[in-house]
């Protein structure tokens, strides 16, 4: 197999060490983005911390003297509280409009140890990898032989690395390798929203310690205008990653749209999914066409196509176990990622031991837990200088806040939204109706797939109204319903 560092579309990972490079600005040439090169410090660069050598944790028992025997944990019990925690309030509408409200839905999993020892995990349960299906198939088992799992889902995985590291007075890091950080590079994330919404998300990342946020860059808003705006309410290092969930469509729409954008904004720091993945030879022309670094999402048959050189790194989601296979896999390749486990402050905990211990874990996590109102913690993990401190306590090294199970506590029929109907207006007056909802199963995402529209136009806008009693709505959603969208020239 090709060495990949030989990729003249790759050549920046020879020009650094891994913990260095996230991706730099082109190299001057008639292929714009077909040298790439580390960039000096500052300069759209983020330095993760590392530690050369990890000491034994001082909190680990003498397993030789006795005092601790794997093979003797047994798990003795598992509940689960089914909880409800709102977004915040700022941008609850907005979170609805996509039904990422639906993510409030938390199952919390509590594991308790024969030895009295107590694990703790999470599954968001409209947005996981896996649900937990089966929690009391594990009682009498060995966590140490069930916590590599992935099919266990999400919480009750969690649960058991966390009881197994109390088990053991470890942190979760140490049962899933050696360290090479302590602070790990993390990032605030928001959905869709207007472009004066996103300032004010902008706004408050900078006050709770983050450096850089990941925004959904959608054709029904003013992308122009989003950037404009943070990129003005920012400070100069503030880096912005900018996610296409595909809609980009085809590299000769990407391309004069990215180099655009970031010929214009210095802060735009990474292309996520601008096209289709499975498109190489496009994925391959966007990368040497501009100089932001691009991320698709993490698959063991992309992988294997790294030589057709679609990207320059992944984005890594998953089960423990997956995560940490595509994580190594991607080192093997010399290409970074960040990890994108969503969740509360419990999943916030894994993903900071997680990428303690990946080498490539070098691009800003996404965890999303800036969007709840609580975090579900007693201690919140304090983001500083866009760097989260890795909990060195055992297991996950983090407290659950037993006053929430009671406080947020599901009633059952939150996830209900009344109709509604969404529009997408442009500057020229063309005005298109959607139903309820702009989620990634609704007539809004397979219209804009189907590029009848710009996949970029400035003064685009889009808003929602409440159906109520009026009965122009009620027939208005009626009729767009029913077709799935409704075309109405200015």
């Amino acid at each position: 197999m090709r060495d990949p560092s030989q990729d003249p579309c790759r050549s920046w990972m020879a020009a650094g060490p891994p913990g260095d490079v996230r991706g730099g600005r082109a190299a001057a040439g008639s292929c714009r983005g077909l040298i790439r090169i580390a960039v000096p410090s500052g300069t759209r660069h983020r330095s993760v911390p590392t530690v050369p050598k990890i000491r034994p944790h001082p909190l680990a028992h003498d397993v030789h003297a006795g005092t601790f025997h794997m093979n003797q944990s047994r798990i003795a019990s598992v509940e689960t509280h089914l909880l409800w925690v709102p977004t915040r309030q700022a941008i609850r509408r907005e979170m609805e409009r996509a039904l990422i409200h639906a993510w409030s839905e938390v199952e919390v999993t509590i594991v308790e140890l024969e030895s009295g020892v107590i694990g703790t995990g999470e599954t968001i349960q409209n947005y996981t990898w896996g649900r937990s299906v089966d929690h009391q198939a594990v009682v009498g088992g060995n966590p140490f032989e069930l916590m590599w799992q992935d099919r266990l889902g999400a919480g009750l995985q969690m649960a058991l690395l966390d009881a197994a590291g109390k088990e053991a007075g470890v942190p979760v890091s140490r049962l899933l390798g050696e360290p090479c950080r302590t602070h790990c590079p993390v990032s605030h994330w928001g959905h869709d929203m207007p472009p004066e919404l996103y300032r004010q998300e902008a706004l408050w990342a900078i006050e709770h310690g983050y450096t850089s946020m990941k925004i959904k860059t959608r054709p029904w808003f003013d992308v122009v205008e989003t950037l404009d705006l943070i990129s003005d309410a920012t400070p100069d290092t503030f880096e912005i990653d900018t996610d296409w969930n595909d809609f980009l469509l085809s590299a000769p729409r990407a391309i004069p749209v990215l180099r655009h954008l970031e010929d214009r904004f210095s802060k735009m720091a990474l292309v996520e999914g601008p096209i289709p993945a499975a498109d190489s030879s496009g994925n391959k022309a966007i990368r040497c066409a501009i100089a932001c670094p691009v991320a698709h999402h993490y698959s063991d048959e992309l992988a294997l196509r790294i030589d057709h050189g679609g990207c320059d790194g992944y984005v890594m989601a998953g089960g423990v176990s997956a995560v940490m296979r595509g994580g190594h896999a991607a080192a093997a390749y010399g290409q970074p990622f960040f990890l994108q486990m969503v969740g509360t402050g419990l999943t916030a905990a894994l993903a900071a031991h997680i990428g303690s211990v990946l080498s490539h874990a070098q691009w800003p996590a996404i965890t999303c837990t800036g969007i709840y109102e609580h975090d579900l913690l007693t201690d919140s993990l304090e983001v500083r200088h866009g760097l989260v401190t890795v909990p060195d306590g055992p297991g996950l090294g983090v407290d659950l806040d037993r006053e929430a199970l009671s406080r947020f506590k599901a009633r059952g029929d939150e996830i209900d939204l009344p109709p509604r109907i969404v529009t997408y207006r442009q500057p020229d007056g063309l005005t298109v109706h959607f139903a309820n909802n702009s989620h990634n199963s609704s007539a809004v995402w397979a219209f804009f797939r189907r590029g009848t529209l710009p996949v970029l136009m400035p003064g685009v806008t889009t808003t929602m109204v409440d159906v109520g009693d009026d009965p122009e709505l009620v027939e208005l959603h009626r009729r767009v319903s029913a077709a799935g969208y409704l075309i109405e020239s200015g």
